[in-house]
C-alpha cells in the first residue's frame, strides 16, 4: 500500500507531507529532494508513532497533490491548506490523531529533559537553546489553539499548559466535517498537521543539537 504525500510548493523550497500521518513533513530545494528527506526522517517519526502504540509501515511515497506555498513555505514552516485537509475527519481518524498528538508532546517533554540548556549554534551561530526552544514551542502552540476556537491567556507553569493542551485534544478528539475549526481559522487535519509538524520539528532539532 502506498503513502499518501502532498507537495507544498514555495518560491524557493518545497515540504513534502504526509497525508496520513499528521506532522511528518520535511521540507527540501526540490520536489525529490524533499521527498527524500521525509523517507529520511521515517525512523524519527517511528518515535512518535511507537509511543502513540501505532504501528508505523507506511510504504512508498505517492504524491496525491501539489499545493503553492509561500515566503512562509521557503523559511522552512508549512502554511499552505491542501484541499485534503478539507475532507471530513471521523471519529477513528480524530482518535488516531490525538494519540500522536500526546505522544510528540510526550517525546519532546523527553527529549527536553535529557538535553542541556546549551544546545550547539547552528551554521550560522543561530538557534535557540532549551528553554527557549521550548517556550517557543507552548508559544506556538497557544497561538494555533485560537485558529480552532481554542484561547488561553499567556501562563508560565505546568498547570496552564497541561490546560491548554486538553482544550486543544478536546477539539481534535471531535469528527469534523472539513470545515474551518473557527472563524478564519483552519481545517482539523490542518491544524493537527501543524501542531505535530512543529513539535516534532523541534524534536528533531534539539536532538540534533546537543552538544
Amino acid at each position: 500500500m502506498n503513502h499518501r504525500v502532498y507537495l507544498e510548493i514555495g518560491p524557493k523550497r518545497v515540504f513534502a507531507c504526509s497525508a496520513d500521518w499528521p506532522g511528518w513533513c520535511r521540507i527540501g530545494r526540490t520536489e525529490e529532494a524533499a521527498i527524500e528527506a521525509l523517507l529520511d526522517y521515517t525512523p524519527r517519526y517511528r518515535v512518535i508513532a511507537g509511543r502513540a502504540g501505532l504501528e508505523f509501515a507506511p510504504g512508498d511515497p505517492e504524491v496525491v497533490e501539489r499545493v503553492t506555498g509561500d515566503r512562509n513555505t521557503d523559511f522552512g514552516a508549512i502554511a499552505a491548506i491542501p484541499g485534503l485537509d478539507r475532507e471530513p475527519v471521523g471519529a477513528p481518524e480524530a482518535a488516531r490523531t490525538v494519540a500522536l498528538a500526546r505522544a510528540a508532546w510526550d517525546v519532546f517533554a523527553g527529549v527536553a529533559a535529557a538535553s542541556p540548556e546549551e544546545l550547539r549554534k547552528g551554521p550560522r551561530g543561530g538557534g535557540r537553546d532549551r528553554d527557549k526552544m521550548v517556550s517557543h514551542v507552548v508559544e506556538a502552540e497557544r497561538s494555533y489553539a485560537r485558529k480552532i476556537g481554542v484561547r488561553h491567556r499567556p501562563f508560565k507553569d505546568t498547570a496552564g499548559l497541561a490546560a491548554l493542551r486538553e482544550d486543544i485534544v478536546r477539539v481534535l478528539s471531535r469528527p469534523s466535517d472539513g470545515g474551518p475549526l473557527a472563524e478564519g481559522g483552519w481545517p482539523a487535519r490542518y491544524a493537527a498537521r501543524r501542531i505535530v509538524w512543529h513539535v516534532a520539528d523541534h524534536i528533531w532539532e534539539m536532538e540534533d543539537r546537543r552538544i
